[in-house]
Protein backbone atom coordinates (compact mmCIF):
# COMPACT_ATOMS: atom_id res chain seq x y z
CA UNK A 1 0.00 0.00 0.00
CA UNK A 2 3.01 2.24 -0.43
CA UNK A 3 1.96 5.75 -1.38
CA UNK A 4 -1.74 5.08 -0.85
CA UNK A 5 -4.02 6.30 1.92
CA UNK A 6 -6.95 4.52 3.48
CA UNK A 7 -10.16 6.37 2.71
CA UNK A 8 -12.20 7.53 5.67
CA UNK A 9 -14.98 5.13 4.71
CA UNK A 10 -12.60 2.16 4.51
CA UNK A 11 -10.95 3.08 7.77
CA UNK A 12 -14.24 3.43 9.63
CA UNK A 13 -15.48 0.14 8.17
CA UNK A 14 -12.35 -1.60 9.40
CA UNK A 15 -12.59 -0.11 12.87
CA UNK A 16 -16.24 -1.12 13.11
CA UNK A 17 -15.35 -4.67 12.07
CA UNK A 18 -12.52 -4.84 14.58
CA UNK A 19 -14.23 -3.34 17.57
CA UNK A 20 -17.42 -1.52 16.79
CA UNK A 21 -18.40 1.87 18.14
CA UNK A 22 -16.91 2.97 21.42
CA UNK A 23 -18.76 2.69 24.73
CA UNK A 24 -22.05 4.59 24.77
CA UNK A 25 -22.70 4.58 28.51
CA UNK A 26 -25.33 1.85 28.32
CA UNK A 27 -22.60 -0.68 29.11
CA UNK A 28 -22.39 0.71 32.62
CA UNK A 29 -25.64 -1.11 33.30
CA UNK A 30 -24.15 -4.54 32.60
CA UNK A 31 -25.38 -7.42 34.73
CA UNK A 32 -23.79 -10.85 35.17
CA UNK A 33 -25.31 -14.31 35.36
CA UNK A 34 -23.01 -15.55 38.09
CA UNK A 35 -20.62 -13.95 40.52
CA UNK A 36 -20.74 -10.19 40.92
CA UNK A 37 -19.53 -7.14 39.04
CA UNK A 38 -17.86 -4.14 40.65
CA UNK A 39 -17.67 -0.98 38.53
CA UNK A 40 -15.27 1.95 38.44
CA UNK A 41 -16.32 4.77 36.12
CA UNK A 42 -13.89 7.14 34.39
CA UNK A 43 -10.81 5.47 35.82
CA UNK A 44 -7.89 7.89 35.48
CA UNK A 45 -5.09 6.75 33.17
CA UNK A 46 -1.91 8.76 32.65
CA UNK A 47 -1.59 10.03 29.05
CA UNK A 48 -4.75 8.15 28.00
CA UNK A 49 -8.42 8.96 27.87
CA UNK A 50 -10.24 7.98 31.06
CA UNK A 51 -12.12 4.69 30.76
CA UNK A 52 -14.45 2.52 32.81
CA UNK A 53 -13.20 -0.64 34.50
CA UNK A 54 -15.50 -3.48 35.54
CA UNK A 55 -14.20 -6.25 37.79
CA UNK A 56 -15.86 -9.66 37.82
CA UNK A 57 -15.59 -11.70 41.01
CA UNK A 58 -16.59 -15.37 40.95
CA UNK A 59 -19.23 -16.91 43.20
CA UNK A 60 -17.90 -17.31 46.72
CA UNK A 61 -15.14 -14.74 46.27
CA UNK A 62 -13.44 -14.27 49.63
CA UNK A 63 -10.48 -12.36 50.97
CA UNK A 64 -9.43 -15.57 52.74
CA UNK A 65 -7.86 -16.93 49.54
CA UNK A 66 -5.83 -15.55 46.65
CA UNK A 67 -6.98 -15.33 43.02
CA UNK A 68 -5.19 -15.15 39.70
CA UNK A 69 -6.10 -12.11 37.58
CA UNK A 70 -7.08 -11.77 33.93
CA UNK A 71 -7.00 -8.31 32.33
CA UNK A 72 -9.27 -8.09 29.28
CA UNK A 73 -9.55 -5.35 26.67
CA UNK A 74 -12.83 -4.05 25.20
CA UNK A 75 -14.27 -4.62 28.63
CA UNK A 76 -17.72 -3.29 27.74
CA UNK A 77 -18.28 -6.38 25.54
CA UNK A 78 -17.62 -9.07 28.14
CA UNK A 79 -20.65 -9.62 30.33
CA UNK A 80 -24.07 -8.58 29.07
CA UNK A 81 -25.36 -8.62 25.47
CA UNK A 82 -28.36 -6.46 26.38
CA UNK A 83 -26.12 -3.39 26.75
CA UNK A 84 -23.58 -3.87 23.94
CA UNK A 85 -23.67 -2.16 20.55
CA UNK A 86 -24.14 -5.41 18.57
CA UNK A 87 -26.16 -7.33 21.18
CA UNK A 88 -23.38 -9.87 21.59
CA UNK A 89 -21.14 -10.66 24.55
CA UNK A 90 -18.13 -12.80 25.36
CA UNK A 91 -20.03 -14.43 28.24
CA UNK A 92 -16.90 -14.59 30.34
CA UNK A 93 -18.80 -14.88 33.64
CA UNK A 94 -20.71 -17.98 32.53
CA UNK A 95 -17.70 -19.73 30.99
CA UNK A 96 -15.30 -18.96 33.83
CA UNK A 97 -17.87 -20.01 36.46
CA UNK A 98 -18.51 -23.33 34.73
CA UNK A 99 -14.81 -24.14 34.37
CA UNK A 100 -14.14 -23.26 38.01
CA UNK A 101 -17.08 -25.38 39.19
CA UNK A 102 -15.73 -28.35 37.21
CA UNK A 103 -12.28 -27.86 38.67
CA UNK A 104 -10.72 -27.34 35.23
CA UNK A 105 -9.17 -23.98 36.08
CA UNK A 106 -7.95 -22.35 39.25
CA UNK A 107 -9.97 -19.46 40.60
CA UNK A 108 -9.41 -16.09 38.95
CA UNK A 109 -11.00 -12.67 38.69
CA UNK A 110 -11.51 -10.72 35.46
CA UNK A 111 -10.71 -7.04 35.05
CA UNK A 112 -12.58 -5.68 32.03
CA UNK A 113 -11.02 -2.46 30.75
CA UNK A 114 -13.27 -0.46 28.43
CA UNK A 115 -11.69 0.75 25.19
CA UNK A 116 -11.21 4.43 24.47
CA UNK A 117 -13.75 4.61 21.65
CA UNK A 118 -12.20 6.85 19.00
CA UNK A 119 -8.74 6.14 20.40
CA UNK A 120 -9.09 2.34 20.30
CA UNK A 121 -6.90 1.73 17.26
CA UNK A 122 -4.22 4.15 18.43
CA UNK A 123 -4.30 2.60 21.93
CA UNK A 124 -4.08 -1.00 20.71
CA UNK A 125 -1.74 -0.80 17.69
CA UNK A 126 1.73 -1.85 18.92
CA UNK A 127 3.75 1.26 18.28
CA UNK A 128 7.28 -0.12 18.26
CA UNK A 129 6.56 -2.37 15.24
CA UNK A 130 4.75 0.52 13.56
CA UNK A 131 7.77 2.78 13.97
CA UNK A 132 10.00 0.10 12.47
CA UNK A 133 8.40 0.94 9.11
CA UNK A 134 9.84 3.57 6.75
CA UNK A 135 8.13 6.95 7.05
CA UNK A 136 6.55 6.82 3.60
CA UNK A 137 5.01 3.44 4.42
CA UNK A 138 3.63 4.74 7.71
CA UNK A 139 2.11 7.74 5.92
CA UNK A 140 0.49 5.34 3.49
CA UNK A 141 -1.24 3.59 6.36
CA UNK A 142 -2.47 6.44 8.51
CA UNK A 143 -1.93 9.45 6.27
CA UNK A 144 0.26 12.42 7.13
CA UNK A 145 -1.96 13.31 10.11
CA UNK A 146 -1.33 10.10 12.02
CA UNK A 147 -2.74 9.97 15.55
CA UNK A 148 -0.45 9.87 18.55
CA UNK A 149 -0.08 6.14 19.15
CA UNK A 150 -0.59 5.16 22.77
CA UNK A 151 0.12 1.43 23.00
CA UNK A 152 3.18 1.98 25.18
CA UNK A 153 1.15 4.21 27.50
CA UNK A 154 -1.71 1.71 27.53
CA UNK A 155 0.55 -1.18 28.54
CA UNK A 156 2.16 1.03 31.18
CA UNK A 157 -1.30 1.93 32.48
CA UNK A 158 -2.25 -1.72 32.85
CA UNK A 159 1.04 -2.71 34.47
CA UNK A 160 1.89 0.29 36.63
CA UNK A 161 -1.42 1.96 37.46
CA UNK A 162 -4.35 -0.43 37.14
CA UNK A 163 -2.63 -3.56 38.43
CA UNK A 164 -1.44 -1.93 41.68
CA UNK A 165 -5.00 -0.64 42.23
CA UNK A 166 -6.49 -4.11 41.66
CA UNK A 167 -3.88 -5.80 43.86
CA UNK A 168 -4.53 -3.32 46.68
CA UNK A 169 -8.30 -3.71 46.54
CA UNK A 170 -8.71 -7.44 45.89
CA UNK A 171 -7.18 -10.65 47.21
CA UNK A 172 -4.89 -11.43 44.29
CA UNK A 173 -1.86 -13.46 43.37
CA UNK A 174 0.48 -10.82 42.06
CA UNK A 175 3.28 -12.59 40.16
CA UNK A 176 3.52 -12.87 36.36
CA UNK A 177 2.63 -16.58 36.52
CA UNK A 178 -0.74 -15.51 37.95
CA UNK A 179 -1.37 -12.44 35.77
CA UNK A 180 -2.74 -12.73 32.25
CA UNK A 181 -3.87 -10.36 29.52
CA UNK A 182 -6.42 -11.18 26.83
CA UNK A 183 -8.26 -9.63 23.89
CA UNK A 184 -9.48 -10.13 20.36
CA UNK A 185 -8.63 -8.54 17.01
CA UNK A 186 -6.72 -5.34 17.85
CA UNK A 187 -7.05 -6.55 21.43
CA UNK A 188 -5.10 -9.62 20.37
CA UNK A 189 -2.31 -7.41 19.10
CA UNK A 190 -2.08 -5.40 22.30
CA UNK A 191 -2.12 -8.60 24.37
CA UNK A 192 0.89 -9.86 22.40
CA UNK A 193 2.52 -6.47 22.90
CA UNK A 194 1.87 -6.50 26.65
CA UNK A 195 3.61 -9.82 27.27
CA UNK A 196 6.48 -8.78 24.98
CA UNK A 197 6.98 -5.38 26.62
CA UNK A 198 6.23 -6.34 30.22
CA UNK A 199 6.89 -10.05 30.79
CA UNK A 200 7.82 -9.11 34.35
CA UNK A 201 4.12 -8.35 34.92
CA UNK A 202 2.18 -10.43 32.39
CA UNK A 203 3.28 -14.06 32.30
CA UNK A 204 0.37 -15.20 30.14
CA UNK A 205 -1.37 -13.76 27.08
CA UNK A 206 -4.36 -14.87 25.01
CA UNK A 207 -4.72 -13.38 21.54
CA UNK A 208 -8.00 -14.28 19.82
CA UNK A 209 -8.55 -13.55 16.12
CA UNK A 210 -5.43 -11.41 16.22
CA UNK A 211 -5.54 -8.65 13.60
CA UNK A 212 -2.12 -9.27 12.09
CA UNK A 213 -2.75 -6.85 9.17
CA UNK A 214 -2.90 -4.01 11.70
CA UNK A 215 -4.93 -1.97 9.23
CA UNK A 216 -6.97 -2.82 6.13
CA UNK A 217 -6.47 -6.53 5.33
CA UNK A 218 -4.53 -7.23 2.17
CA UNK A 219 -3.24 -3.67 1.86
CA UNK A 220 -0.67 -3.52 4.64
CA UNK A 221 1.79 -6.43 4.18
CA UNK A 222 4.69 -4.46 5.66
CA UNK A 223 2.81 -4.14 8.97
CA UNK A 224 2.57 -7.91 9.37
CA UNK A 225 6.26 -8.19 8.50
CA UNK A 226 7.04 -5.66 11.22
CA UNK A 227 5.03 -7.58 13.80
CA UNK A 228 6.96 -10.75 12.96
CA UNK A 229 10.31 -8.96 13.21
CA UNK A 230 9.34 -7.34 16.50
CA UNK A 231 8.16 -10.62 18.01
CA UNK A 232 11.31 -12.41 16.93
CA UNK A 233 13.40 -9.83 18.75
CA UNK A 234 11.20 -9.11 21.77
CA UNK A 235 8.95 -12.00 22.86
CA UNK A 236 10.08 -13.36 26.23
CA UNK A 237 11.82 -16.68 26.66
CA UNK A 238 9.32 -19.58 26.63
CA UNK A 239 10.17 -20.64 30.18
CA UNK A 240 7.72 -19.10 32.61
CA UNK A 241 5.43 -17.65 29.92
CA UNK A 242 2.38 -18.94 28.06
CA UNK A 243 0.88 -17.57 24.85
CA UNK A 244 -2.44 -18.59 23.27
CA UNK A 245 -3.61 -17.72 19.74
CA UNK A 246 -6.73 -18.64 17.80
CA UNK A 247 -8.54 -17.76 14.60
CA UNK A 248 -11.48 -18.67 12.38
CA UNK A 249 -11.91 -18.39 8.63
CA UNK A 250 -15.05 -16.31 8.09
CA UNK A 251 -15.65 -12.54 7.72
CA UNK A 252 -12.55 -10.63 8.88
CA UNK A 253 -10.98 -13.86 10.16
CA UNK A 254 -10.80 -15.10 6.56
CA UNK A 255 -7.63 -13.02 6.18
CA UNK A 256 -5.85 -14.58 9.13
CA UNK A 257 -4.94 -18.22 8.30
CA UNK A 258 -1.78 -17.49 6.25
CA UNK A 259 -0.70 -14.77 8.68
CA UNK A 260 -1.21 -16.92 11.77
CA UNK A 261 0.78 -19.68 10.06
CA UNK A 262 3.75 -17.29 9.90
CA UNK A 263 3.35 -16.51 13.60
CA UNK A 264 3.14 -20.22 14.45
CA UNK A 265 6.35 -20.88 12.53
CA UNK A 266 8.01 -18.10 14.51
CA UNK A 267 6.80 -19.50 17.84
CA UNK A 268 8.36 -22.85 17.04
CA UNK A 269 11.55 -21.10 15.92
CA UNK A 270 11.72 -19.31 19.28
CA UNK A 271 11.47 -22.60 21.17
CA UNK A 272 7.85 -22.47 22.29
CA UNK A 273 6.13 -25.87 22.49
CA UNK A 274 2.81 -27.32 23.60
CA UNK A 275 3.65 -26.66 27.24
CA UNK A 276 3.68 -22.89 26.77
CA UNK A 277 2.02 -22.15 23.43
CA UNK A 278 -1.30 -23.11 21.87
CA UNK A 279 -2.87 -22.04 18.56
CA UNK A 280 -6.48 -23.09 17.94
CA UNK A 281 -7.94 -23.04 14.42
CA UNK A 282 -11.74 -22.99 14.30
CA UNK A 283 -13.08 -23.43 10.74
CA UNK A 284 -16.47 -21.78 10.32
CA UNK A 285 -15.93 -19.25 13.11
CA UNK A 286 -16.18 -15.57 12.24
CA UNK A 287 -14.97 -12.30 13.78
CA UNK A 288 -17.51 -11.91 16.57
CA UNK A 289 -18.13 -12.26 20.27
CA UNK A 290 -20.26 -15.34 19.54
CA UNK A 291 -17.24 -17.11 18.04
CA UNK A 292 -14.86 -15.90 20.75
CA UNK A 293 -17.26 -17.22 23.39
CA UNK A 294 -17.06 -20.68 21.82
CA UNK A 295 -13.27 -20.67 22.19
CA UNK A 296 -13.14 -19.22 25.70
CA UNK A 297 -12.87 -22.66 27.36
CA UNK A 298 -9.71 -23.35 25.36
CA UNK A 299 -8.22 -19.98 26.24
CA UNK A 300 -9.14 -20.01 29.94
CA UNK A 301 -7.96 -23.59 30.40
CA UNK A 302 -4.65 -22.84 28.73
CA UNK A 303 -4.09 -19.74 30.85
CA UNK A 304 -5.25 -21.05 34.22
CA UNK A 305 -5.77 -24.81 33.88
CA UNK A 306 -5.28 -27.06 36.89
Amino acid sequence: MRGMKLTLVATMALLAACGGPGPTGAERGAQVSSGRLEKFENFKATDLTDRDVQVWLPEGYTADKKYAVLYMHDGQMLYDASVTWNKQEWGVDEVASQLMALGKVRDFIIVGVFNGGDTRHADYLPEKPYHMLPEDVREGYYGVDAPDLKADEYVAFLADELKPFIDSRYSTLTGPEDTAVMGSSMGGLISMYAIAERPDVFGRAACLSTHWPGFDPGKTPEMTDAFISYMRATLPQPEGHKIYFDYGDQTLDAHYPPLQKRVDELMAELGYDDSNWLTVYAPGDDHSEVSWNKRLPDAFTFLFGN
